[in-house]
């Protein structure tokens, strides 16, 4: 019998849960998983678990979050007073990141 790996914090993760997405959902997905600087696993077990997401300052938050207000600039660049919700929940997702690194 081989021994039992726990992860970091001594936990014992048997379990695996596997679900479907469309493609607009896995990018959004990826965007929030980049700004949290969590890796996707503990981001989408904090989010089942309705815990906070605490973003640890790092430089990959950092360029993540650089990275994301480029695209957004982008595509206000783009916009002729068009409705964009997915760029609206963006920028206030950015806008709570911020105000958390503070």
């Amino acid at each position: 019998m081989s021994a039992k790996i726990l992860d970091g914090k001594g936990r014992f993760r048997s379990k695996t849960v596997s679900f479907r997405i469309s493609p607009d959902e896995s990018q959004q997905l990826d965007i929030k998983v980049k700004l949290s600087g969590l890796t996707k696993q503990d981001y989408m077990i904090n989010r089942v678990l309705q815990k906070d997401i605490v973003v640890q300052q790092n430089p990959r938050v950092y360029k993540a979050l650089k990275n994301q207000l480029e695209e957004v600039l982008n595509e206000l660049r783009k916009i002729d007073n068009g409705d964009n919700d997915e760029l609206l929940e963006t920028i206030r997702l950015i806008t709570t990141t911020l105000s958390g690194t503070k």
